[in-house]
């Protein structure tokens, strides 16, 4: 395998894991504002859909093609 594909593969990883970090982020302060008033103490955290953790839970990507094990 070349050198060129090989980083074609890993950018398409990073790319994926960029996409998947943005949705780790807790909601902006200013929507705890607008959502439940000025005077409420909550959590940005509890008012994300989308939560995703590196230890807990894996994103399970793959390189579109593998190289075969058996071929060495």
């Amino acid at each position: 395998m070349n050198k060129k594909k090989k980083n074609a593969r890993r950018y398409q990883k990073k790319v994926k894991l960029s996409r998947a970090n943005k949705k780790t982020r807790w909601a902006p302060i200013w929507i705890v504002f607008k959502k439940l008033g000025m005077g409420k103490k909550v959590h940005p955290s509890a008012l994300t859909t989308s939560r995703r953790s590196w230890k807990r839970t894996k994103l399970k990507i793959k390189p579109r093609r593998q190289a075969k094990k058996h071929l060495g």
